[in-house]
């Protein structure tokens, strides 16, 4: 195991971002997607270590936008379709934090790797 210096943020879709995903293709119902559904899908976000719950405020605060743009781009990859504002209180609306102080890799084995995020492999990830 190894200590990474890292917090993390896990993020979780509400109702209103379920409800947001539905609407992008409107069926008649039963094909909807449910929050289950799509809280299967969330994201963990390794970010600065934070101790302090006003350094974490101020940090999501920051880089909300990026975060939020991230999680529609992962159900529309055509921001003209996303909600018209994309800020601060938008991202309280649709997703939920949960902030843990450390993380950990359990990966003994494979070194950590790093890459810069690619919409392109990310959405190749996501088909696999």
């Amino acid at each position: 195991m190894k200590l990474l210096n890292r917090s993390a943020l896990s993020v979780k879709p509400t109702q209103a971002f379920v409800d947001w995903v539905n609407s992008l293709e409107p069926t008649m119902g039963e094909d909807d997607l449910t929050l289950d559904d799509i809280a299967a899908e969330t994201t963990v976000y390794l970010i600065p270590e934070m101790d302090t719950p006003e350094a974490l405020a101020a940090y999501v605060e920051e880089r909300c936008v990026d975060i939020l743009e991230s999680e529609l781009r992962a159900w529309e990859e055509d921001s003209r379709q996303w909600p018209e504002v994309v800020d601060l209180a938008l991202f309280e609306q649709f997703l939920i934090v949960e902030h843990s102080y450390l993380a950990i890799d359990l990966d003994d084995e494979v070194e950590l790797e790093t890459a810069e995020v690619d919409d392109e492999l990310l959405m190749e990830t996501d088909e696999e």
